[in-house]
């Protein structure tokens, strides 16, 4: 059943009468400054009118923007949101449609009506990338259609934006009544694939009827009208019928003296055409097309009032739930009976309080869960977004405000996956701080092996840009492309998953051995020349990662087997031992045990732990554990082959872990740096270093005015050999840098 609503009041002219207007909401509108909602009126009929002067239109006054201001302000009002939701809703299609400024919204009404209209914006995402060539309708992949729910409640940090976004929307599905058949389709499936199962997920019960029903009303027409036409043609013996019922339940109850409200109902058309789908059933098979709801004051009253209904009729056998004694998992309360009322038809009678009715209606009451889904996983971080939307639906009730709960959401629920958009629409979830590339090896091996370049929504960026929920990103391919060695150097942050390094590893194995071999050889020398470690004795160190020769070592390396910064770190132990134990943590050599080395493992307690021998993980190295038979669990750094390969063939014997609160030690290096001189060349060289969090003590600065070049000699505290050799990385990839390297004092 589409929910009715009632004509604005108009003058003689056509135009809207405000006064009447807010008269008629006056109650939803109790302790409210409704003089500041007029002022927003009238600046939205203003904006209309000036819009339809500059196009030279002869539209009808009051029509527009404006109109459907007021109709999302009627919506919002029956959920009692706060004077800046309201002004929000009056003014947000006019700033959409370019109308008005954000800017004089802000200076007109305050930035927190601006930072309102400007979050709804944000969940037009949603609208401007989903496929509209779609062929599927009602039977949408369920995974697909999740993470784009996802997606939409991880972008909203205040329950007021998801509520005006709802009114917005049921305001366009009630529009497109005289559209062509492709928009009403494109708006249709939008609202019951996107915004329906949010307002059923805030449980916000007569918003979601309605969205269901307009929807399914442009998605599946022949059944909805076949339906349809089964209630409208008996709709007037329904009526008079239950006229009838209530009016014998009225007097009942008050016979037994229980002061209660009786009101009868129609289930709406796509809940009929759901039940009949899923069990199978004929429209005649359904207990609940005629049905009665009372509303009693307490509990005991509503027990009171099914025995007073089955002493007036008879129930049927196992069409009985008791939701009071028994909630449903989203808390929803209330009983449940079928009966054979009068004429011997079949008659629904749902017994709830008016606190009960109040939670099932209007959000209180959220549905917790999808049907289906691991009841058990309670750190999902959509689920505790969901739940926090709920509670401040709760304490907006009880308090009348709702400023400052996106800060204290942000502070409790930080969100651990991202969700992007793939060129044609479809929603991607990644882990948080993925880049183009995990996206590219996301969607598949040859979009990753081939990809050369990216962009995000239209706009080229950088191989190891950190993408955003709501991003529509496009990979560039070329058949000659492959992937860069660079990618698998976690100083360079161009890749942050597994599977990413593992297909990128996998794809360098394939190489022939010569190739790996000339590459290998150029990556290590490289990293040794650039972090000065001199005198390496090459032989000494094959033999140190379990190779035979020399060439094997290099090969190892060229392939992605033998990990550069691995082969680098037992180098230095070569040349310098002693100043490589002071960039290393100085209990490490005694620790025994997990909590000793100050290595957290996720969900239980202490486990005996070790480090691998194969990659050696120092403090700050991404590490993951692999529980061992009898061995306790097993410390990899991430990017190691082995964990690697135990990703892809043991992924359930694999287990978050981290890092303690270890104390660090830093101690002073100096680095090099040529580079061509420009303007804010140091700038930016200093803001990458504070970017790492790595603190500066000396600089000197030489430029040759002849060759335009500057040599910079830094002095800067590290705490490790990796995070020198990151910082370095990132410095030489600055533009106009020639190089930037560990630099020693000749002797």
């Amino acid at each position: 059943m589409v929910k009715v609503r009632e004509d604005h009041p108009v003058r003689y002219d056509g135009t809207v009468d405000l006064d009447a207007w807010l008269n008629r909401l006056g109650d939803h509108f109790e302790g409210m400054d409704t003089a500041r909602l007029k002022e927003a009126c009238e600046i939205s009929r203003q904006a209309d009118q000036n819009a339809r002067l500059q196009a030279n239109t002869a539209w009808p006054s009051g029509l527009g923007c404006f109109r459907t201001g007021l109709e999302m302000v009627e919506i919002l009002a029956e959920l009692k949101l706060d004077l800046d939701s309201l002004i929000a809703a009056v003014l947000y299609r006019s700033v959409r449609e370019r109308k008005l400024s954000i800017t004089k919204v802000s200076e007109t009404f305050g930035a927190s009506v601006a930072r309102l209209i400007r979050d709804v914006q944000g969940m037009a995402v949603i609208s401007t990338v989903l496929d509209p060539a779609r062929k599927q309708v009602l039977d949408q992949g369920q995974d697909q259609l999740d993470k784009v729910r996802k997606m939409l409640v991880s972008i909203i940090d205040d329950v007021r934006v998801a509520l005006i976004k709802l009114a917005e929307r049921t305001c366009a599905i009630r529009a497109v009544k005289d559209a062509d058949k492709e928009k009403r389709q494109r708006v249709a499936r939008e609202v019951f694939e996107i915004y329906a199962p949010l307002a059923h997920r805030l449980g916000i019960g007569y918003i979601k009827w309605e969205l269901e029903d307009l929807s399914f009303r442009y998605l599946k027409p022949h059944d909805y009208k076949k339906i349809a036409r089964l209630l409208d043609g008996k709709r007037i013996n329904r009526e008079q019928y239950i006229d009838n019922v209530v009016s014998t339940l009225r007097a009942s109850l008050k016979d037994a003296h229980i002061e209660a409200d009786v009101a009868g109902r129609v289930k709406h058309i796509y809940s009929i055409w759901r039940k009949m789908n899923r069990k199978g059933i004929d429209f005649r098979d359904l207990y609940d097309i005629r049905a009665v709801r009372i509303l009693t004051h307490q509990v005991r009253d509503c027990y009171a009032s099914l025995g007073v209904v089955h002493g007036i009729w008879n129930h049927i056998p196992q069409e009985f739930d008791d939701y009071i004694a028994t909630p449903k998992e989203n808390g929803y309360r209330s009983l449940h009976t079928a009966v054979f009322g009068p004429e011997g038809k079949t008659l629904e009678v749902q017994i709830r309080t008016h606190k009960m009715h109040d939670e099932a209606e209007l959000g209180v009451c959220a549905h917790w869960k999808y049907k289906g889904t691991d009841v058990n996983n309670q750190n999902d971080s959509y689920e505790e977004k969901i739940a926090w939307l709920r509670q401040v639906m709760e304490w907006h009730e009880e308090l009348g405000d709702l400023d400052g709960i996106g800060d204290q959401w942000r502070a409790d629920v930080e969100p651990d996956r991202i969700y992007v958009f793939t060129k044609d629409g479809h929603v991607v979830d990644l882990a948080m701080g993925a880049t183009p590339i995990d996206f590219a090896y996301r969607i598949h091996t040859e979009v990753g092996d081939r990809c050369r370049g990216a962009k995000v929504s239209g706009r080229i960026i950088p191989l190891n840009h950190k993408l955003k929920t709501g991003d529509q990103v496009e990979i560039l391919t070329a058949a000659n492309a492959h992937p860069s060695r660079d990618w698998l150097n976690p100083s360079l942050g161009y890749v942050t998953s597994s599977r990413a390094r593992a297909k990128i590893a996998s794809w360098f194995k394939k190489q022939d051995r010569d190739s790996n071999i000339i590459d290998g050889r150029s990556l290590l020398e490289g990293e040794l020349r650039r972090l000065a470690l001199h005198g390496v004795d090459m032989k000494s160190l094959a033999q140190a990662v379990n190779c035979h020769a020399i060439d094997d070592m290099y090969a190892g390396i060229g392939a992605g087997t033998i990990k550069l910064v691995h082969a680098v770190g037992i180098a230095q132990r070569q040349v310098e031992p002693e100043e490589q134990k002071s960039f290393e943590l100085r209990a490490r050599p005694q620790q025994k045990k997990a909590v000793d080395q100050g290595i957290n493992i996720d969900g239980v307690g202490n486990l005996l732990t070790q480090l691998a021998n194969c990659c050696q993980p120092v403090p700050g190295d991404p590490i993951i554990g692999y529980i061992t038979v009898g061995r306790g669990v097993t410390i990899h750094r991430q990017d190691c082959s082995n964990a690697l390969y135990l990703h892809e063939k043991e992924p359930e014997r694999l287990i978050e872990v981290n890092w303690g609160n270890t104390p660090e030690y830093a101690y002073p290096v100096e680095i090099m740096i040529m580079a061509y001189d420009r303007p804010g060349l140091l700038r930016d060289i200093t803001l990458e270093l504070a970017n790492d969090k790595i603190n500066v003590i000396a600089l000197d600065t030489h430029t040759s005015k002849q060759e335009f070049l500057a040599k910079m000699l830094l002095t800067v505290e590290i705490t490790s050999l990796q995070k020198l050799a990151r910082v370095l990385a990132k410095v030489a990839q600055l533009p106009n840098v020639i190089e930037a390297v560990r630099y020693r004092k000749k002797v």
